[in-house]
């Protein structure tokens, strides 16, 4: 009897072995389901790889360690039935799959390639119901945003090299996030304080329950106290005066929910709320999106694609949703007619927001599923799905007017009626306003404690990774799939710095950023960076070639280029000198910059070639050892945390920054500092004392 022959399958290529087994589940026997482990050609790290006399032509190769991998796909796609291209739906996916398609000797105008927003049965159900070709004018996109880079990338580096270090770098979108941090920066620099002072006071009426009121208005105008002798002058006054209540405001205010997660707002709400950096953020989104194993379930995909500039959801998703409230929480939470949030103006609106896959697969029923970090992350994009669709939090809001003369106090106060979708969303915190007594009209109030307080006018904050990724976005500076690209390479690069969660330019990044700023000022220019974005999105609707904008960019370039090696001065930076010395020869030793982050070295190289590893002293002595310094150091997933230098004859490790102070309550040597929502506190480290005080 002949042997039956066996039927082919069709092959499925997509980026990641994690989202090819749980694609694997829903296809069926059918479809061989295989990784590309992300790109396998690009442009090649050791030389240029774009012809400018040729229309741009690019030069992609193989990327080296990639060679097994697409043989592999190439001998799997010769025995298939047929090849699907499912990277992802995107820009950059759209180019993976391009890549492939030649690779492996497909036709890109065949309907070769598939796409989806999730990886769920009917998601992938529907894209095999809709094969499409590759979309050339996508790729375009992609190509010319990749040519563009290496181009700047490759021309501007060794010029830095010649005119400032060895080993710089420069980047397109890159520079402009730079040019914001350094921007600020001067604003700080050259803010002014002023002083001025406010005036609140304690008061009580009838009922001789105490509440606060603040001084308001002055003969019924604003005012500013600009010093001490006017605050005196007030405070006496005031304390003279006969106070009244003129009038009560009774008033219901309603706080509405904030639309589903773009990649942006994702990005910032996870850096205020639960302290992830934009790249761990990404990387664990890219988890839950391309499936996660929940035992008997198997491997499934938790979200929604999280690059998205949209807040738009599907109509089943927001029918699931609305049957999710009113069955788990009741009717009164559901919102009283579906809500449609409205996209930012020029997104790009291809994906729906980032959401759930499903809103029964609550946070509780999976958390033993996820590791701490991802279950901190679905939580988050859950709980924000949800309160999207639900009713506004309801107040009780009260407003007191109280006048004494030409002098009116007011106070405020609200009571929280309804929680609404508060009751879902932790990341929104609740109104917690003073609850005021019963009062009326009219009635007679007695002044028990005026407080005058003097304050300075503060300069505008430093860039956390949040306001930096919203400014970035309101911007139109980068894409969705870029945001945490950037924030990384400019501190890889060591253009800026942390201190703290917030952004300062280092003195490297302020001197390259003043030289790209005055010789190439379109490369640091933040309109024509957006304006750019939005040429690149032209390109991938068919308005405009892809090589004709490579042309208008370039060549400019290219002259500024030859101007800016002939003028643009040399700039030495000068390294720092440090208290530690040299055993070797008596110098003191300076701050060098290597690849892996500073080292110390001696500054009479090459006669003296020590080096020591650099210690970040703090300025104080280990508490347990006492000899040696605590140092700052980082962890391995660059976190901050503080040890002995003295290490490893000393394990002595805290997350907190040390205080060079004494414990006024215990007398430790020890406090420490500590951010405690948002507020810095220093208290100290004996756990059977209490002492806690605001940093000032």
């Amino acid at each position: 009897m002949p042997r039956k022959k066996k039927k082919k399958k069709k092959l499925v290529i997509v980026e990641s072995p994690a989202k090819a087994k749980t694609i694997s589940k829903f296809l069926g026997k059918g479809f061989e389901v295989a990784a590309s482990m992300g790109h396998v050609i690009d442009l090649p790290k050791s030389q240029l790889g774009v012809d400018v006399n040729e229309d741009f032509k690019p030069k992609y190769i193989t990327i080296r360690g990639k060679g097994k991998t697409l043989q592999s796909l190439k001998k799997k796609a010769k025995k298939s039935e047929g090849v699907l291209l499912a990277t992802d739906p995107d820009r950059e996916g759209e180019a993976i799959s391009w890549h492939l398609a030649h690779a492996l000797k497909i036709d890109e105008d065949s309907e070769c390639r598939i796409e989806f927003n999730e990886i769920t049965k009917t998601a992938i159900k529907n894209a095999l119901d809709e094969v499409r070709s590759i979309d050339k004018d996508r790729v375009n996109a992609q190509q010319a945003r990749r040519i563009l880079d290496r181009l700047v990338g490759y021309k501007l580096s060794p010029l830095l090299w010649y005119k400032v270090r060895k080993g710089l770098s420069a980047g397109r979108v890159q520079s402009v996030a730079v040019k914001i941090i350094c921007d600020r920066e001067k604003e700080i620099e050259a803010f002014n304080p002023e002083e001025y002072w406010t005036i609140d006071t304690k008061v009580n009426g009838e009922s001789k329950q105490e509440f606060s009121a603040k001084l308001h208005r002055i003969n019924g105008e604003k005012f500013r106290i600009a010093n001490k002798k006017e605050s005196d002058k007030i405070v006496k006054a005031l304390k003279e005066e006969n106070l009244k209540i003129a009038k009560i405001k009774e008033s219901k205010r309603r706080r509405y929910p904030s639309a589903p997660f773009t990649t942006s707002t994702l990005q910032q709400q996870a850096s205020t709320k639960i302290n992830f950096s934009t790249k761990k953020t990404m990387y664990l989104a890219q988890q839950l999106y391309e499936g996660l194993d929940l035992g008997a379930d198997g491997t499934v995909g938790l979200i929604t694609y999280m690059r998205t500039d949209s807040t738009r959801i599907s109509k089943e998703a927001k029918g699931n949703l609305r049957k999710y409230i009113k069955d788990n929480l009741g009717e009164k939470y559901l919102s009283k007619k579906p809500k449609n949030y409205q996209a930012k103006s020029g997104a790009q609106d291809a994906h729906e927001a980032i959401r759930p896959t499903s809103v029964f697969r609550t946070p509780d029923k999976i958390k033993g599923y996820l590791n701490k970090e991802q279950y901190k992350l679905y939580k988050l994009i859950w709980e924000r799905f949800v309160a999207s669709q639900m009713s506004p939090a309801l107040y009780k809001t009260l407003t007191v007017d109280i006048k004494g003369g030409e002098y009116w106090l007011r106070s405020k106060g609200s009571i929280e009626l309804f929680p609404g979708f508060l009751r879902i969303d932790s990341t929104k915190q609740s109104t917690k306003d003073e609850l005021l007594p019963e009062l009326k009209e009219g009635e007679n109030i007695s002044l028990n404690k005026v407080m005058p307080e003097q304050h300075f006018t503060k300069p505008p904050a430093r860039y956390t990774e949040a306001k930096l990724v919203k400014t970035l976005e309101k911007k139109g500076i980068g894409r969705p799939s870029t945001y945490a690209t950037i924030v990384a390479t400019i501190q890889n690069r060591g253009y800026v710095e942390r201190e703290g969660s917030q952004f300062k330019p280092t003195d490297l990044g302020a001197v390259v950023n003043g030289l790209l700023s005055k010789h190439f000022p379109k490369v640091t220019d933040i309109e024509f960076t957006a304006q750019l974005e939005d040429d690149l999105d032209r390109i991938e609707s068919g308005e405009i070639d892809w090589v004709q904008l490579l042309k208008d960019l370039y060549f400019p370039f290219e002259e500024r280029l030859e101007e800016a090696r002939e003028n643009m001065e040399n700039v030495t930076l000068e390294d720092e000198v440090t208290d530690e010395i040299c055993e070797k020869c008596g110098s003191n030793m300076v701050i060098k910059h290597g690849r892996y982050g500073k080292f110390l070295a001696c500054p009479e190289y090459p006669e003296c070639k020590n080096t020591k590893p650099f210690l970040n002293k703090i300025g104080v002595k280990c508490p347990e050892c006492e000899t040696g310094d605590v140092v700052k150091r980082k962890s391995k997933k660059k976190r901050t945390f503080y040890g002995c230098s003295n290490y490893p004859e000393c394990e002595f490790m805290t997350w907190n920054k040390p205080v060079n102070e004494k414990c006024p309550k215990c007398g430790n040597e020890f406090l420490v500092e500590k951010n405690s929502k948002g507020q810095k506190k220093i208290y100290c480290i004996n756990k059977e004392c209490d002492y806690e005080r605001n940093k000032e």
